[in-house]
């Protein structure tokens, strides 16, 4: 979910009923227990028309709420590992 562009609207929080609206750029997701169904996210608060990031947001939602458009960059590509060399007798 870090990456991804969700929509928070009323059905996530109450804080955001009517037109109070939330599209937060989700930085992290916090992995504290919480109550069943609802999370912390924390991320940036953006302008939809230009794409600008506005301000650092932690808001606490319903996660059935959230309305996830996706990452808008790809991921990079797979990182070259080295296979591991184990010693005889190891």
């Amino acid at each position: 979910m870090p990456g991804d562009l969700v929509l928070i609207d009323g059905r996530a929080s109450v804080q955001f009923g009517g037109n109070r609206v939330l599209w937060l750029r989700v930085s992290s997701v916090c992995d504290k227990p919480t109550y069943h169904g609802w999370v912390w996210l924390t991320g940036y608060s953006i302008e939809m028309p230009t794409g600008k990031a506005l301000a650092r947001r932690e808001v606490f939602v319903q996660i059935a709420g959230l309305h996830i458009q996706g990452r808008t960059t790809e991921s990079g590509p797979p990182r070259n590992v080295a296979p591991v060399m184990r010693r005889r007798g190891v």
